[in-house]
Parts: structure tokens; C-alpha cells; sequence
């Protein structure tokens, strides 16, 4: 039984709460600063042969800024991590986010543009058979396709995305 009037309570309890309280602000302000810090995830591209697909994040991006013709080449020519496998004569189907076909966005293979600048979210190569033997040489067991984010005057790089096509028919 407790010697207090009805309804106060005890001088310690008041004490607990206000640490409670701040307590919990802290954690709040910390949660905020943590989420602060995280980047901001970059747009994905997606290529797609049959009912395979694979999909990434820009190997090189700066928020959307210019980076310029000479680091994007230079990013087109790293390798990639994510692969697929093509069949012959497969159709290869690419797709970006809505934000890269606003600005465009080009087709390299090898780290050389192949394709005019397309302002779609997808394009599908019917029927292109990459791994065709070429002057005489013995179809290439890899290849390495990327899709650079540019504007049509080519005076635009913002990002580039990679990935590794495998010969399925070698």
C-alpha cells in the first residue's frame, strides 16, 4: 500500500518516462540519419531471352549527371557480372526504366555503339544472331552488351548498365 494521494505517482516514475522519452527521440533521430545516408537506388535495366531474364542496376551512375562520352565508353568496356544465356537466332528483348528512356538510350556491344538512340522502355532484337562467326573467326563464346543511357545528339552520358551474353549453342 502506498502513502501518496490517489492518482500521483511516485517521484522515480516521473524520471523513467522522461528517459523513456528521450529515448525514444534518439532513436528516432537516428533512424532518420541512417536513412539520410542510404543512396538513393539508380534505374534498372533488364535484358530477356525466352523466359530467361536477368536485370541490374547502372554499373556507372551519378544521380543523373553528364558523365560524358569518355567515361561512359570507358564504363561500357567493364565487365559484367550478371550473364544470360542466348541461343541462336533468339530473340534478345531489352527493357529500361521510364527515366532512361526519357533521356534515350543506345545499345554497345563490346563497348561500340551498334544501335541509333531509342526513347522506348523496350526494344526487342528479333532474330539477331550475335555470336555469328565473323571474317573467319570461330564464334565467341561471350559477349558483352551495354546499355547506355545518352540523349540523341550524343552529347548526354548518364549511366551504364552491363551484362555478359553466353553462346548457349557453343
Amino acid at each position: 500500500m502506498t502513502l501518496l494521494p490517489r492518482g500521483t505517482a511516485a517521484p522515480g516514475y516521473r524520471a523513467v518516462r522522461r528517459r523513456r522519452a528521450v529515448a525514444a527521440a534518439g532513436a528516432v533521430a537516428a533512424g532518420l540519419l541512417v536513412l539520410s545516408a542510404c543512396d538513393k537506388p539508380t534505374p534498372r535495366a533488364t535484358v530477356t531471352v525466352g523466359k530467361s531474364s536477368v536485370s541490374a542496376e547502372a554499373t556507372c551512375y551519378d544521380n543523373g549527371e553528364n558523365m560524358g562520352r569518355a567515361e561512359a565508353t570507358r564504363c561500357a568496356l567493364k565487365k559484367a557480372s550478371d550473364s544470360i544465356a542466348v541461343p541462336q537466332s533468339e530473340t534478345l528483348r531489352i527493357g529500361v526504366d521510364p527515366e532512361i528512356a526519357d533521356t534515350g538510350w543506345a545499345l554497345y556491344i563490346n563497348g561500340q555503339q551498334v544501335t541509333s538512340v531509342y526513347k522506348k522502355t523496350y526494344y526487342s532484337f528479333q532474330g539477331v544472331d550475335l555470336f555469328a562467326d565473323q571474317q573467319g573467326q570461330a564464334a565467341p563464346k561471350q559477349l558483352y552488351i551495354s546499355i547506355v543511357e545518352q540523349n540523341k545528339a550524343g552529347s548526354e552520358f548518364k549511366g551504364v548498365w552491363n551484362f555478359k551474353l553466353k553462346n548457349a549453342d557453343a
